[in-house]
């Protein structure tokens, strides 16, 4: 634990022209006494660090000396392409890797380049939770994180939606973050299938490594997936007449997809300006809240229903605004 310390001591040192005690402590996490003993080991096994005393003073590195500890380390290495996603680091256990390995980057640098990293975290951040949501970190997001890192197997208990659990041998392939939910995709049997990782109940990593499948390709695995479950999702449809606002602006009120089919198949109502379409929806419930959203320029013609409790809604909107 010292010895990753002191070296951390020293790439920071390398990294800067010089830094105060308590700056040193606070990147460090111990206190300003136990760095005074950190540099005065250094100094006895011949890395010249130099303290000044006084307001002005600090530690530093004399005659631009120069360590050769900044190969990265895989595990450094590979959290170091994550690293513009600090909150995915930290909740998958990856952070002082990624500290570590951004240190070794920065020590390597020209000193007019030492400041890149601080310069775009100033500049851009990346925030990957909806509004109005507040992301829970699976408490055993960790240790699956782990097995995809070393290609482990998996024992599981998992929750599906209906409250049964099943158990689980799986081969964790990778871990995607979604609107601040974890999902992991995993092998179990001959198929790839995708776990909520908020539904584990318990994982346990089994000894043995599996082969990663060559031709795995996370992203393109799940935006085939996840366009898969967008469409299961559309099981009614409604038939629509629009206006041209409507027709604008229906793209932004209800699925994307869903949308631009519908009014790529669009027919329009003779000498009239408006077209009517058939829009597939989750559900009537949810196309009533969507597509109130478009007002008058959208006429549900069927399924009745849907037709009549639109009519209610703008009966009760009437008497309330009259």
């Amino acid at each position: 634990m010292r010895a990753a310390r002191l070296i951390k001591m020293v790439l920071l040192l390398q990294s800067r022209p010089s830094m105060t005690a308590a700056a040193l402590a606070a990147e460090l996490e111990v206190s300003e006494r136990t760095v005074a003993r950190d540099a005065l080991a250094l100094s006895e096994a011949g890395v010249p660090v130099y303290a000044a005393r006084g307001r002005a003073g600090g530690y530093r590195l004399v005659g631009g000396y120069r360590t050769r500890l900044t190969g990265l380390a895989r595990g450094e290495a590979e959290a170091l392409f994550l690293s513009g996603l600090p909150g995915a680091l930290r909740d998958m256990g990856l952070a002082d890797a990624a500290s570590a390995a951004r240190l070794k980057v920065s020590a390597a640098l020209l000193p007019s380049l030492r400041d890149a990293h601080e310069s775009a975290t100033r500049r851009f951040h990346l925030d990957a939770p909806g509004w109005y949501q507040e992301p829970e970190t699976p408490e055993l997001l960790p240790p699956v994180a782990e097995a995809v890192w070393d290609d482990r197997r998996l024992s599981a208990r998992y929750r599906r939606g209906d409250g049964t659990e099943v158990e689980r041998r799986l081969e964790p392939y990778g871990l995607v973050l979604k609107a601040g939910v974890w999902y992991v995709c995993a092998r179990s049997g001959s198929v790839v299938r995708t776990y909520r990782v908020d539904r584990f109940t318990a994982v346990e990593a089994a000894g043995e490594r599996f082969d990663r499948d060559p031709d795995f390709e996370l992203s393109a695995f799940w935006e085939e997936r996840s366009a898969e479950f967008a469409r299961s999702l559309l099981r009614a449809e409604v038939v629509l007449r629009l206006s041209p606002a409507g027709a604008d602006r229906l793209p932004h009120v209800t699925d994307r997809g869903a949308a631009g089919e519908a009014l790529a198949s669009a027919v329009r109502d003779g000498d009239d300006d408006r077209v009517t379409v058939r829009l597939r929806v989750e559900s009537e419930e949810v196309a009533l809240g969507q597509l109130l959203g478009l007002g008058a320029d959208a006429e549900v013609l069927a399924p009745a229903a849907l037709r009549e409790r639109f009519a209610a809604t703008a009966r009760g909107l009437a008497a309330l605004y009259s």
